[in-house]
């Protein structure tokens, strides 16, 4: 193998890739991304046996040919190197060394055979449909907040992806949540998902997806069986395993009889919180918010710290209530909320709370209220 390519096309598609490989691997060729040169294209591929990204682009290839190459030091090699520079790679075939020169540099990286690397899926998935980026960047970051960190509750582990309807409209919707609150976004179905199985995408398949599409404004194809999912757009192929477990019933925990239902200026709510937060305990984040006829009035208060308390106005003419929230749970909402006005119902202090943008219906977050 051996081709010559640009060092700001080669970092990018190394940043996708390196991104996949865990740090600390027990199986050395999964610390390696797999390099095949040819038909004027270089081809990266990583594996965790979970998740696997495929990414291509283009170099000048002398002599085609793949190797397998240590994806971090690839990657740390390359952001090191100067801008505009013209990176040579040489290595492949029977060789257990890559070289790679640019400019005055030399580098020298031990390989392990291609036959090593692991087969990637290639499955038939049938169902298949697209979405644009900015609807899929909407859906994960309306929802992923929500993903439970807990592994022993592994079914939480990820974003829920179904087909659903209301009032007999077929609707996309995404669900995470991780017991204490619950974040739910929905979009048009697109025709060609209609019977499309209900999946579990998991937080690390998530975390990279968003950050591929970032930096693209491409249609995503979305491909997906009821064991694996991919994503595909421009030269880049994410697919990963999906979470075998039965999400839970989160209909349930949708509270339908919340009948104080308050509206209130989202930025002024969220900047409020932030502010008396800063005295409640790093344990419990307590923030406790008593409302009355056009008044919140938001307070803290912790034995180290002390106590803090901040009014502000709110649309609101039913009975006083007092009702306590984690303050990080109630922020993450908020940073949600993309219009002016959030839409707050409560029922009592002990039962669920739910908030919304009273602009836009497609999200909806649920949040379990706490003792202060």
């Amino acid at each position: 193998m051996q081709l010559t390519i640009e060092r700001a096309t080669l970092l990018k598609s190394l940043a996708h890739v390196q991104s996949v490989v865990e740090r600390r691997n027990t199986i050395p060729i999964l610390s390696n991304a797999l390099m095949a040169a040819g038909d004027g294209k270089l081809s990266l591929t990583a594996t965790d046996m979970d998740l696997t990204i495929v990414d291509e682009v283009a170099a000048s290839i002398a002599e085609p040919g793949a190797t397998t190459v240590p994806a971090h030091t690839i990657y740390d090699i390359v952001r090191k190197l100067p801008d505009g520079a013209e990176v040579e790679i040489a290595g492949g075939g029977d060789s257990t060394q890559l070289t790679l020169r640019s400019g005055r540099s030399k580098f020298s990286l031990a390989t392990l055979p291609k036959e090593d690397f692991p087969a990637t899926g290639s499955e038939e998935l049938p169902k298949t449909f697209t979405l644009q980026s900015r609807e899929l960047k909407n859906l994960i970051d309306r929802t992923r907040f929500a993903i439970s960190m807990e592994e022993t509750r592994y079914y939480l582990n990820g974003i829920y992806l179904h087909a659903a309807q209301d009032d007999k409209v077929p609707l996309l919707r995404a669900v995470a949540t991780d017991g204490h609150r619950l974040a739910r976004f929905e979009m048009p179905l697109p025709e060609s998902a209609s019977g499309m199985p209900g999946v579990i995408v998991p937080r690390k398949a998530v975390a990279e997806l968003r950050k591929l599409i970032e930096e693209s404004d491409e249609p995503v194809q979305i491909a997906l069986s009821e064991t694996r999912i991919r994503f595909a757009f421009g030269s880049t192929v994410l697919s990963s395993k999906l979470i075998d477990g039965t999400f839970p019933d989160y209909e349930r925990v949708i509270p339908t009889g919340n009948d104080k239902v308050l509206d209130v200026d989202c930025r002024s709510f969220a900047n409020a919180v932030d502010r008396v937060s800063t005295i409640s305990s790093e344990k419990s984040r307590a923030v406790k918010m008593s409302v009355n006829d056009g008044a919140m009035t938001l307070s803290a208060t912790s034995p180290e710290n002390g106590s803090a308390m901040e009014e502000i106005s709110v649309d609101y003419g039913g009975p006083s209530i007092e009702i306590g929230f984690n303050s990080r749970y109630l922020l993450d909402i908020a940073q949600q909320i993309e219009g002016e006005v959030a839409q707050i119902s409560m029922a009592d202090a002990a039962s669920p709370t739910i908030v919304r943008e009273v602009a836009d219906s497609s999200a909806l977050y649920v949040l379990m209220p706490m003792r202060v």
